[in-house]
C-alpha cells in the first residue's frame, strides 16, 4: 500500500510526542500509536507550500483545505484503527486526537499568516497567539469534540489580526470542525473570567498552541496572579451548583440510558474535581492530589480507572455514531459493548456485563467526589449545607462518634476498628439520629470491609443490628443505599454482590437490580408509614392488621438475588434464601415462608396481568397455589412493592384494579371455600345487580336482556359494562353497528364497547381499527348473544398509558367506523405505522407460544410472549380468525418492549384445542405472522 507523503515512516519506538502546556513549556506524552503514523507536521507544511506556490489567495485556501482534509481523514482513520485494537486505551486516544487537531490548527495558522496575509515585521500590537481552552486546552479530545480556541491579542484587534483570525476560522470550518472561539486581550480575559465562572473554568485549562510565545506566557502569569490567586470559595460553590443543576437535569446515577459526559457519575463530575483541584491545590494532574494527602493511592487508582473507562466509552460512542454523541441509548450500548470486547456470558448479554461495569465506575466517581469535597470542608473552602447552617440542633450522639460538619464521624479510628460490629453500628446510629455519615468515616469503612467476615455474619448482635436497620427506624432504604454504595451490604450478604449495579437490558426496568431492590423496600416503608393509604388501600390495610414484617422485608431484599444466571431467577433465588435466611437469624418457619415468597414472587403479578381473573379457574388455581390467607397477604404486599419498584411510572390504576380484584376474590375463596367461585353463583349475582341498575326498564325488556347472554358474559364483565351493553342492544336492528366509548377512570383506560351482528373475524377487525388510531389495547372481551350479536369490549390507552381525553373520542369513533365499513383496510394502513424505533432495535425478545388446557374450564389459553409493536394484536387476532379460531377474550400485559398476549379460545365446534397437531399448526401460523410483522416493521 502506498503511504501518504503527509505521514512519516513510523517506528517501533514508544508512541510519544511533545505537547505544549499552559505556560508554553513542553511535555512528552504517549499516544495510542506512533505519532508519525498519524501525521507528519513538517511534511504537511511542505506540501501546502508546494501546492500553493503559484496560486491566488482563493486558490491557496482551497488547496490548503484539500491537503488538510486528507491529513485529517488519514489521521482519524489511523487513530480509529489503533483504538479498535486497544479499545480501553482512552488516554492514548484522547491525546492522539489532540495531537492531530494541534497539527491542523498550526497548519491553518501557517496558511493564514505566511500565505494569505503575510506580514514579515508585525508591530507590537499585531502579535497574535492561539490558545486552546476547555477540553482541547486540557489535551483531552474525543473523536468529535469541540475545538475551543482563544485568539489572544495584546490590545485591540488590528485589521491584520482580524483577517488572520477570519481566514483561520473559515479553513477550520471547511474541515467540518466545530470551533468555539473568542478574540480577547489579557485584560479582557481577567475581566470576563472574574464575571463569569464558565469563562474562568475554560481559562483554567488554557494551553499554548501556536503564535507569540511571550504573549501566551504573559497570559499564564497574569491569570495565575490576578484570577486564580484567590482562595476560591466562590469558584467552588459555583462549580458545585453547576454540578447539582446538571444532575437534576440528567437524573439519577442509575438512569438506564446515561449521558456519559453530563450524567451523574460521568466525565463532567471528574472534570469538576479536576478544575477545583487545579484552582485550590495548584496541581496539573490529579495524581498530585495523593502527595497533597487528598486521595489515598488506591483512591487515585479508582479515579484513573473510572476516567479511562468513561473516556473509552465516549470515544467509541463518537466513532460509532460519526458525531459528538454523549447519550448511551439502548442501541448504542450494544455497539459500544461490542467495540470494547465484551462477550455474552451464561445468563447475561455482553451489553449487561458492560453496563454493570459502567454503573460501578459511576458509583466510584460519586465516592471520590464525596472524599474530595470533605477535604475542602476541612480547609474551610466548602460551605456547609444551608439547612444545616440554619438548624443547629444536634441530637445526642453515642460514645465513639463525633459530629463533624453536622455529620457523624468516628472519634478514634483504631478503637472503632477494634470491634468489627461498628461497621454496622454506625449505620444504625445514622438512622437513629437522622444524620448523614461523614465521608471520612465512609472511607474508613470502605478500606476495612475485610473485617466483615463469616464469623461476624453469624454473630447474634450483627443480626440484631441488621434487623433493626430494616424494621426499627422507618427509613431502611437510606441505610441500605449507603451500605450498598460502600460495599457493606455485599460484604454482609456476599450473595448480594453479583446484582450490584447489574443492569437488565430492557425497557421495562428503570433501575439496576440492586437499586430496584432498594426502591421496593422504600415503597414498603412508605406503605407502613401510611403515606400511600389512598393509593394502595389493600396493601395498607394488610400492614395495619399486622404481618410478619421481618419475613416481608427479608423476602423483598432477596427476591431478585438470583438474577444474572442461566437458571430461572425465582428458582435460584429460593435456593439462595435457604443459605442466607438462616444466617440472618430467621426461624425455620420464617425461612420456609421467605423461600416460598421468593420462589413465587411473580405469581400474583402474572396471574393478574396475564390471565383472565374473571374466570373462576384462574382464582381457583391461584388460591390452591397460595393455600393460606397469611401467604396471600404477604405475596400481595410484595407484589405491589415489586411492581412499584420497577420504575416511576410502572404502577397504574389498571394494575391496581387487577391486583385488587385477584386479592379480593382469592381471600373470599380461601375463607369461604372454593365452591363460591362457580359460574352459576357469579351469573346470578350479576343479573341481580343489573336488574337493580335498570329498575326503570320495562319488565319484558329486562327479561330479554338477562336471557340473551351465555354464562361467561355475566362473570367476565363489571356491572358498568353490563349496563352499557344493555343500552346498546336495546331495540337494535339488523346490520346496525353501535359503539360506546367511555373513560374508565378507575383503570386509567377508555372502555370501548361494540355491538353488531356476529360474523367471523370481527375481533381482528376491531383490533386493527384500534391499532390504526394508535390505541394500546390492555384488555379485551368478546361474547356472542343467543340472538346472534357480538358484544365486544376493549380497554384502551393512549401512547402515554392514559385514558383518552373526551375531546379525542369523536375522532376515535370516526376511524373505527370507517374501518368497520371497509373504507380503510387495516392491514394496508398499518404498514407505514408498524415500525420499531431505532433505539429499540437492539433488544432481543425471543418468541414463546404455549397452550394451556388446564387454566380455564371451557377455553384453551394461548399465551404469546414476544416483542411488542403497534400492529401485533391485530396480526395475531387475524391469524387466529383465518384459522377458524373463536377468541372469547384477550388479556394483554406489556413489559417495556416485551408483550404477553393471552387469548382464551375455542375451535369452530366450541371445543378446546387438545390435539397436539392442531396446536403445532396454530403455533406455526402465529410465529409466521410475528416474523412477517417484524420484517415489515424493520423494513
Amino acid at each position: 500500500m502506498r503511504r501518504s507523503p503527509l505521514v512519516g515512516p513510523g517506528s517501533e519506538l514508544p508512541a510519544q510526542t511533545t505537547i505544549n502546556t499552559g505556560s508554553g513549556a513542553v511535555t512528552t506524552l504517549r499516544l495510542i500509536c506512533d505519532p508519525a503514523l498519524i501525521v507528519d507536521p513538517p511534511a504537511v507544511i511542505a506540501a501546502i507550500e508546494a501546492d500553493c506556490a503559484d496560486l491566488d489567495p482563493a486558490g491557496q485556501r482551497a488547496a490548503a483545505v484539500a491537503i488538510l482534509r486528507d491529513v485529517q481523514k488519514q489521521g482519524r482513520s489511523t487513530i480509529a484503527e489503533a483504538f479498535a485494537k486497544a479499545p480501553f486505551d482512552a488516554r492514548g486516544m484522547t491525546r492522539a486526537y489532540t495531537y492531530l487537531t494541534d497539527t491542523l490548527v498550526r497548519s491553518t495558522m501557517h496558511v493564514a499568516t505566511q500565505l494569505l496575509h503575510p506580514k514579515p515585521n508585525p508591530t507590537e500590537g499585531e502579535r497574535l497567539s492561539v490558545i486552546g481552552v476547555g477540553g482541547y486546552g486540557r489535551g483531552e479530545m474525543a473523536p468529535f469534540s469541540d475545538v475551543d480556541l482563544l485568539f489572544l491579542i495584546p490590545y485591540k484587534a488590528t485589521a491584520w489580526s482580524e483577517s488572520v483570525i477570519e481566514s483561520m476560522l473559515y479553513i477550520l470550518w471547511d474541515l467540518k470542525l466545530k470551533v468555539g472561539h473568542a478574540t480577547r486581550s489579557i485584560a479582557d480575559c481577567v475581566r470576563l473570567g472574574t464575571e463569569d465562572y464558565t469563562i474562568q473554568t475554560a481559562l483554567l485549562e488554557q494551553r499554548f498552541i501556536i503564535g507569540d510565545t511571550g504573549l501566551a506566557a504573559d497570559l499564564h502569569d497574569t491569570l495565575a496572579r490576578e484570577l486564580f490567586s484567590a482562595k476560591g470559595r466562590a469558584f467552588i460553590e459555583a462549580k458545585l451548583e453547576e454540578r447539582d443543576n446538571r444532575h437534576l437535569k440528567q437524573g439519577e446515577r442509575y438512569v438506564v440510558e446515561p449521558n456519559v459526559k453530563e450524567g451523574k457519575g460521568g466525565l463532567r463530575d471528574l472534570h469538576s474535581l479536576f478544575w477545583i483541584a487545579k484552582f485550590i491545590y495548584e496541581v496539573e494532574n490529579i495524581a498530585d492530589l495523593v502527595d497533597k494527602g487528598v486521595f489515598r493511592p488506591d483512591e487515585f487508582e479508582t479515579f484513573r480507572a473510572a476516567e479511562e473507562f468513561l473516556w473509552a466509552v465516549r470515544g467509541h460512542l463518537h466513532l460509532l455514531t460519526g458525531r459528538a454523541t454523549e447519550q448511551l441509548t439502548f442501541d448504542m450500548q450494544v455497539q459500544v459493548a461490542q467495540a470494547l470486547g465484551y462477550n455474552d456470558t451464561a445468563g447475561r448479554r455482553a451489553v449487561e456485563v458492560f453496563m454493570q461495569a459502567y454503573f460501578r465506575h459511576a458509583t466510584a466517581v460519586g465516592d471520590l467526589t464525596r472524599i474530595f469535597l470533605t477535604g475542602l470542608e476541612a480547609i474551610h473552602l466548602k460551605a456547609e449545607p444551608l439547612l444545616e447552617r440554619i438548624f443547629r440542633r444536634r441530637p445526642r450522639i453515642r460514645k465513639g462518634y463525633e459530629v463533624v460538619h453536622n455529620r457523624i464521624s468516628v472519634t478514634d479510628e483504631a478503637e472503632f476498628l477494634s470491634d468489627k460490629l461498628n461497621l454496622l453500628r454506625i449505620f444504625e446510629e445514622a438512622l437513629r439520629t437522622g444524620m448523614l455519615i461523614h465521608p471520612d468515616a465512609m472511607r474508613l469503612i470502605k478500606a476495612n470491609l475485610n473485617l466483615i467476615d463469616d464469623s461476624m455474619r453469624h454473630e447474634p448482635e450483627a443480626r440484631r443490628i441488621f434487623h433493626d436497620l430494616l424494621l426499627k427506624h422507618g427509613n431502611p432504604e437510606r441505610a441500605l443505599r449507603r451500605m450498598n454504595e460502600l460495599g457493606v451490604l455485599s460484604a454482609f450478604i456476599p450473595e448480594f454482590e453479583p446484582i450490584v449495579a447489574m443492569m437488565q437490558f430492557n425497557m421495562y426496568h428503570s433501575y439496576t437490580v440492586d437499586e430496584h431492590t432498594i426502591q421496593c423496600i422504600a415503597n414498603l416503608a412508605r406503605i407502613e408509614r401510611g403515606e400511600l393509604e389512598e393509593e394502595l388501600p389493600i396493601a395498607s390495610s394488610i400492614l395495619q392488621r399486622g404481618v410478619n414484617r421481618k419475613v416481608l422485608y427479608i423476602a423483598l431484599l432477596l427476591h431478585d438475588i438470583g438474577k444474572g444466571r442461566p437458571e430461572d431467577h425465582s428458582i435460584l433465588g429460593a435456593k439462595i434464601v435457604r443459605k442466607v435466611a438462616p444466617r440472618l437469624g430467621l426461624k425455620p418457619d420464617e425461612v420456609d415462608t421467605v423461600e416460598w415468597l421468593v420462589r413465587y414472587h411473580l405469581l400474583m403479578s402474572d396471574m393478574a396481568q396475564k390471565r383472565d381473573i374473571a374466570d373462576p379457574r384462574t382464582v381457583r388455581d391461584f388460591a390452591k397455589a397460595v393455600r393460606t390467607v397469611k401467604r396471600l397477604e404477604l405475596l400481595c404486599v410484595l407484589t405491589v412493592c415489586d411492581i412499584r419498584g420497577v420504575g416511576p411510572n410502572t404502577w397504574n390504576n389498571w394494575k391496581a384494579v387487577l391486583i385488587r380484584g385477584l386479592y379480593n376474590q382469592t381471600e373470599r375463596a380461601l375463607e369461604t371455600g372454593l365452591e363460591d367461585l362457580n359460574r352459576a353463583n357469579r351469573g346470578a349475582e350479576a343479573k341481580k345487580t343489573l336488574r337493580e341498575a335498570l329498575k326503570d326498564w320495562p319488565r319484558k325488556a329486562l327479561q330479554t336482556e338477562t336471557g340473551r347472554h351465555y354464562d361467561p358474559y355475566w362473570q367476565g364483565l363489571h356491572i358498568t359494562a353490563h349496563v352499557a351493553f344493555a343500552e346498546l342492544l336495546r331495540d337494535i336492528g339488523e346490520d346496525v353497528v353501535r359503539i360506546d366509548l367511555h373513560p374508565d377512570d378507575d383503570r386509567d383506560a377508555t372502555r370501548a364497547c361494540f355491538v353488531m351482528p356476529d360474523h367471523p373475524g370481527i375481533f381482528s377487525r376491531l383490533a386493527g381499527a384500534l391499532a390504526l388510531v394508535g390505541a394500546n389495547v390492555v384488555d379485551a372481551r368478546s361474547y356472542t348473544t343467543k340472538d346472534g350479536y357480538v358484544t365486544d369490549a376493549f380497554w384502551i390507552q393512549d401512547a402515554d398509558g392514559n385514558a383518552y381525553e373526551a375531546a379525542r373520542l369523536p375522532r376515535l369513533r370516526e376511524v373505527i367506523e370507517k374501518t368497520l365499513r371497509g373504507e380503510v383496510v387495516a392491514r394496508e394502513a398499518l404498514k407505514s405505522r408498524d415500525k420499531v424505533k431505532k433505539r429499540e432495535k437492539a433488544f432481543r425478545v425471543p418468541t414463546h407460544i404455549t397452550f394451556d388446557n388446564e387454566g380455564s374450564e371451557i377455553y384453551t389459553i394461548i399465551e404469546v410472549d414476544t416483542r411488542d409493536r403497534p400492529g401485533l394484536l391485530y396480526d395475531l387476532a387475524r391469524t387466529l380468525a383465518d384459522s377458524n379460531v373463536y377468541i372469547a377474550n384477550a388479556v394483554i400485559a406489556t413489559y417495556g418492549e416485551q408483550v404477553v398476549d393471552t387469548f382464551y379460545v375455542k375451535d369452530m365446534f366450541g371445543l378446546k384445542y387438545y390435539s397436539e397437531s392442531k396446536q403445532r399448526t396454530l403455533e406455526k401460523r402465529l410465529r409466521q405472522a410475528i416474523t412477517e410483522g417484524v420484517e415489515r416493521a424493520q423494513a
